[in-house]
């Protein structure tokens, strides 16, 4: 519910996007930045700003080409999403954030509860997974003969 303290803690007019990640926020997500790698340059973009470019195109949608130019270079910032999801650090951090959040409001880590609709229960019974595989199989060449070349004469 929105109260005056809430409204408060929610309020982000002092920063540059409303995307982008206050002090408080940066504080609980930097520790779970990878460093940068061994060997070569040094880096050189600002981390924060990568995590505020990104939070800036799921928030808004846009397309890569239309990131502000005060935010880091689009190439820069797919190199480091691209980087992110396959090393894991996306989902790292989610699950972290998600443990957090539960412990925040005191619940236990894992959720105890579960609900399983009628459509979920009806495509497990059928072979779900083993069944998509099969229908997104190339199709294989016919052996027979074309009905075309059939119809026509030859000389």
């Amino acid at each position: 519910m929105w109260t005056d303290e809430n409204r408060a803690r929610y309020n982000r007019d002092e920063l540059r996007y409303p995307s982008d990640l206050t002090d408080k926020e940066w504080l609980l997500l930097e520790p779970d930045i990878p460093p940068a790698r061994h060997g070569g340059r040094r880096r050189s973009v600002d981390v924060r700003e990568i995590v505020n470019g990104l939070l800036y195109l799921l928030s808004t949608g846009c397309q890569w080409r239309a990131i502000p130019r005060d935010l880091p270079a689009k190439s820069t910032l797919y190199d480091y999403l691209d980087r992110w999801n396959h090393d894991g650090t996306l989902s790292r951090i989610h699950h972290i954030l998600y443990i957090k959040c539960r412990e925040q409001v005191d619940r236990g880590v894992s959720p105890t509860a579960a609900v399983i609709d009628s459509q979920s229960v009806k495509s497990a019974e059928k072979g779900g997974p083993r069944l998509t595989r099969m229908a997104t199989m190339r199709g294989r060449k016919s052996k027979a003969k074309s009905g075309m070349s059939s119809s026509i004469r030859q000389a």
